[in-house]
């Protein structure tokens, strides 16, 4: 599996944790803030930093992603347009 198969996984499986709801310790992990320590140095990208640069490269960048991911219609095609985006 190369970089962009696993960008395009990270795309479909956030549709799924943004449906979830905020109860869901999934959830929390994708939105939220790491609660321990971190290392020094860079910071580690987040799963949502990958999504908005997905949404950035189709023209979505300002919208909010976890509203966009509660329709499944609108929300599976912008993830085939961020795979198209990779393929070509």
């Amino acid at each position: 599996m190369n970089f962009g198969q696993l960008y395009d996984f990270e795309m479909m499986c956030a549709g799924h944790v943004a449906r979830m709801g905020e109860s869901k310790g999934v959830y929390r992990d994708l939105v939220g803030k790491p609660e321990r320590n971190v290392p020094l140095g860079r910071p580690r990208p987040r799963w949502e930093d990958n999504i908005k640069l997905g949404l950035l490269d189709v023209g979505c960048g300002g919208m909010d992603w976890i509203d966009l991911a509660q329709d499944r219609d609108r929300w599976r095609a912008l993830v085939n347009a961020v795979m198209n985006l990779r393929v070509q």
